[in-house]
């Protein structure tokens, strides 16, 4: 599970990479068992060079001695931490890799920004990385660049279709399995099925005073007209 602060840092970076006109995804699994990187970028370059950035996020010191592999087979590799754990670690980065710190938004100035923050927090670069060969084959590299990108392409694209994408019977399972701690007779808007009878029943309700609306609109319409078609009639008899 992704902390909280991780996940300030992850906005973050996207948004930076983006800002830098690269095409960026997390959690990429790199060729030539190398590993997952937490971000990858890749830019293609004026002079038709491709540039590729591996960064690894950390958060705690037991996060960044972690035994998981770095993935830093980029052209430019880069820790991405906060200010006080970048402290504590400088001694350890190697030389060839940078460093970018990530400082939060105050939360007062947030509230206050004219309209809403693109990301929570910004990045400062406090080592640079130095420039390295690939260390993987491009192709490879490439594909497993556009399978995360589909990855999460249609990940966004099932959000956005919500339930749609399950069937009734799936639905009706989900539904059991949340109420299998039993029916609270004390407390029946507690029970999903309580829940759900009566919003049927609201809309229901709604639907039919809507509809009765109508109708008395249309009656009380038709009502005038006939009374401009007969009244003139009626003052010719007077």
């Amino acid at each position: 599970m992704k902390t909280k602060l991780t996940r300030q840092l992850e906005s973050t970076l996207y948004q930076y990479c983006l800002e830098q006109g690269a095409y960026v995804v997390e959690e990429v699994s790199m060729p030539a068992d190398q590993g997952i990187v937490d971000t990858l970028s890749y830019q293609q370059l004026p002079d038709g060079q491709r540039d590729w950035r591996c960064y690894e996020l950390k958060v705690t010191k037991a996060d960044f001695h972690s035994k998981a592999k770095l993935s830093f087979i980029g052209n430019y590799n880069y820790f991405v931490l906060p200010q006080k754990l970048y402290e504590v670690v400088a001694d350890e980065i190697p030389a060839h890799i940078g460093v970018l710190i990530y400082r939060a938004f105050d939360e007062r100035a947030m509230a206050l920004a004219p309209r809403p923050l693109s990301a929570p927090g910004f990045l400062t670069v406090a080592k640079k990385a130095q420039h390295q060969t690939l260390q993987v084959d491009e192709q490879p590299l490439i594909s497993h660049f556009i399978a995360s990108l589909f990855r999460e392409v249609d990940k966004a694209k099932r959000v956005k279709k919500g339930l749609q994408l399950y069937s009734d019977d799936q639905l009706y399972k989900e539904l059991r399995k949340r109420a299998q701690s039993g029916y609270d007779i004390y407390d029946p808007e507690q029970n999903l099925y309580d829940r759900f009878i009566d919003d049927c029943q609201n809309d229901a309700i709604t639907a039919l005073q809507t509809e009765l609306d109508a109708r008395n609109a249309e009656y009380q319409a038709l009502q005038q007209k006939y009374q401009a078609l007969t009244l003139p009639h009626l003052e010719n008899d007077l």
